[in-house]
Formats: C-alpha cells, structure tokens, sequence
C-alpha cells in the first residue's frame, strides 16, 4: 500500500513560503511589467484609463494567487464540480441576462469588474476534468461511460459561449477539454474520428456562422480583398510587425499604434503592438519568458504525487500554450481573427483572473507535491 504524505496543519507559513516557484513567480511578474509598459505605450505614452486598470488588475490578481496558492491540493481537488457548476451557472447568466457590447452578451455586472464567465470556464474545464479522471483507472479511461461525460460536460459550456456568439472562445474552451482527455489517456482513435467527422461536417456548420464569422475566414485567406474593411485588421498587424525589424523601432515610437492605423491594439492585438516597438529580439525574448513559464509548470506536473495536480498542470501548461501560439498566430495572419487574448499581456480583467487562478492552482501543486489524494 503506498504511504500517505502530507503537510500537516502545523506546517508553517514560512516552510510553505520556501516551497514557492520563485522561477515561475519571477515569469509572471516580468510578463506582468513588459505588459504594463506595453499597456502605457497603447495609450500613448500617458498613463491613462487602460495602463491604471492593467495594473491595478496584475497587482491585485497577483496578491490574490500568492493567497490562494497557500490553499491544500486536495481542497481545489474537492470543490472541482463545485468551481464548474458555478462558472457554468454564470454563463446561463451571463447568455440570458448579461450585458452586451460588441453585438455579444457575455458579461456579468459584479459591481466591481464586469466578469466574463468564458474565460473562467477555461480553467473549470480543466479542473473538472482533472478531477474526474483523476481516480478512473488507465484501463478504464476509454469505457463508453467515462468519454461521454466529459464530452456532455464541455459541450455544455461550448454552446453556450457559441450562443453569446463568441466563436474564438467555444475553440478555445473545446481544446482546453480535449487537451485534457488527450492527456488523461483517451484513445487516440477517438480524436481521429472526431476530426474526420469535424472536416465532413465544415461545410454544414459554417452555414450556421454569423455574417461577420464568415467574413473573418474570408479574410483570412485573402485579406487583401477588403483592405479598407475586414481585412484592414490584419494587413496593419503584419505591416506593424514587419516594419518592427530585428531591433525595434524603440519603445513609444511604434508608428503604426501611434498615427492609430492598429485598432484594438490593447487587447488581441497587444504583441504587435509590442513587437513593433522591440522587434524580434523583443518577440524572442518575450517567448523564452512564455517558454520558461510552460516549462516550469511542467515541471511542477511532474514532481507531484496528486494525479489530480499532475493532470492540471500538464493541461494548463497546454492550454497556455495554445492560447499564446493562437494569438500570436492570428496577429501574424496565419490563423483567423478569433479574438483570443495574449495570456497576461493583453488587457482584459477575466482572462487574468482566470489565468491567475490558475497559476494559484499550479502553485498549490508545488506546495503539496508530496501530498497524495486517495
């Protein structure tokens, strides 16, 4: 029988302290710094409502992992449905009764931040799945029963965000469950067959697109076709980040943000921002920060004793990894504008909550990487 560890109640704050990641915390924090100035230069090199609030949000939502972190593995274990269900009940919410702009209604007025409970469901997925295969047996992981609960699991959710619309988000959700499955060892037939069955059925359900979604592949293949309109999003991104060079043009001296040719260069579009200023030593260097943060919740994954925190981290630490490589390349015009932020870089309160989190998760991980969950 496999001996039980765990860190008692009388382990101190201090022991706990020295058992942090400062690798992973310094990442985060120096993400968190290039994002402010990034922030800064949007707004044009004065500090105004968008550099205020990014940084107030980092601040507050750092302050608020290093809390959560001190929290055991096993209780984010325990309340894992819990955490889904309640995400999920503020996306009925947020679907019937939330705030719309944009055409979309996807937020919930909280008084204090206007929360946008997609995002969150991005990390509840995980956490709720991580919980469930976390005590089925490897042998048992590809019965009927254990592949279709999950699946009416993340489909839920999936329609939901679709009906808001908010097409990128739905994408984003359904890979950060499937990730999950993929990881927990569903049988890789199954993905096969799901992405035959995804192709054959392409022409089916981009008949059900929106106008504006459909206009968005469009341009995705041809940008130049609309350049004025549709497309002028990403003709400006490339020509912002090709005119960045290897050096940059400087910080504060990016032209294209600047003369204000770049919309929504905050938010999704924020690294071309970015890299226009830095250039690709900038990007380079920007990318072995992400690297090494990937890296290091790996890592983390791999020296816990919790499946349930091994499983989390390995699908977080994929989850990030595609979020960013899809940014970076929607501004890059190699994938449709999907809207989906730049984890920590772009600006945006809910995508840091719920990226916070879960680095708090993973930080828990670190904490009691000795501790099983029977």
């Amino acid at each position: 029988m496999l001996q039980r560890y765990s860190f008692n109640n009388e382990t101190s704050f201090f022991q706990k302290l020295k058992s942090f990641d400062f690798v992973l915390l310094f990442c985060i924090l120096i993400i968190g710094i290039i994002s402010s100035f990034s922030m800064y230069s949007t707004d044009g090199g004065e500090f105004l409502y968008h550099t205020k609030s990014h940084i107030i949000r980092f601040s507050v939502f750092f302050i608020m992992m290093i809390f959560l972190s001190f929290i055991n593995i096993r209780y984010w274990h325990a309340t894992g449905y819990i955490f889904y269900f309640f995400i999920l009940g503020l996306l009925i919410w947020a679907s019937f009764f939330g705030i719309t702009a944009s055409g979309s209604q996807r937020w919930v007025n909280l008084y204090i931040i206007n929360l946008q409970p997609s995002e969150l469901m991005k990390i509840a997925i995980i956490i709720c799945f991580a919980k469930f295969f976390h005590r089925v047996q490897l042998k048992n992981v590809n019965t009927l029963k254990n592949i279709l609960f999950p699946i009416v699991i993340l489909v839920i959710p999936i329609v939901l965000v679709i009906s808001q619309p908010d097409l990128g988000t739905s994408i984003l959700i359904a890979m950060s469950g499937l990730v999950v499955l993929w990881l927990s060892g569903v049988n890789i037939k199954y993905f096969v067959y799901s992405t035959l069955i995804l192709i054959i059925a392409a022409p089916f359900v981009i008949s059900f697109l929106k106008p504006y979604q459909k206009k968005r592949i469009l341009t995705f293949f041809d940008p130049e076709k609309d350049p004025l309109g549709a497309g002028y999003q990403i003709i400006q991104s490339k020509i912002a980040v090709g005119s960045g060079g290897i050096m940059g043009k400087g910080f504060l001296k990016g032209t294209q943000s600047y003369l204000e040719f770049l919309p929504e260069k905050h938010t999704d579009f924020i690294f071309t921002l970015y890299s226009e200023e830095f250039g690709f030593i900038g990007s380079i260097l920007l990318l072995i920060l992400y690297a090494i943060l990937i890296l290091r919740i790996i890592v983390i994954g791999s020296s816990s004793r919790s499946f349930f925190g091994r499983l989390f981290c390995y699908g977080f630490a994929a989850s990030l990894f595609i979020y960013i490589s899809v940014n970076m390349c929607m501004v890059l015009g190699l994938l449709p504008i999907v809207g989906s932020p730049l984890p920590i870089m772009s600006y945006g309160g809910s995508s840091m909550l719920a990226t916070m989190i879960g680095f708090a998760l993973v930080m828990s991980t670190k904490i009691y990487s000795r501790q099983l969950i029977i």
